[in-house]
């Protein structure tokens, strides 16, 4: 699927509609030190196997996608999550 780089969205800062720039969303790097990584480390630890089935085999072939419009005139920031499509090209 093809995108532009740009379009006209509803702020809800500015309250009228400006300006957007596309960018597709990325997840940052896990933390080590978490609570839920550190919990999720002991439970693996040790005899007894996995607390949690270890994945072998994706049912699914594509994954959603979640965009980020940030506005050009007050930098604020939206998310829309749910495309689920193949690959996108924002250009």
């Amino acid at each position: 699927m093809k995108m532009e780089k740009e379009m006209r969205k509803f702020c809800p800062k500015c309250k009228t509609h400006t300006i957007h720039s596309v960018a597709l969303y990325k997840k940052g790097k896990d933390r080590k030190v978490a609570e839920g990584a550190r919990r999720h480390a002991e439970d693996k630890k040790g005899y007894g196997g996995q607390k949690f089935p270890e994945l072998k085999r994706t049912a699914k072939t594509t994954k959603k996608m979640t965009l980020r419009y940030a506005c050009k005139t007050c930098q604020f920031k939206t998310m829309k999550q749910g495309m689920r499509i193949r690959k996108l090209e924002i250009g």
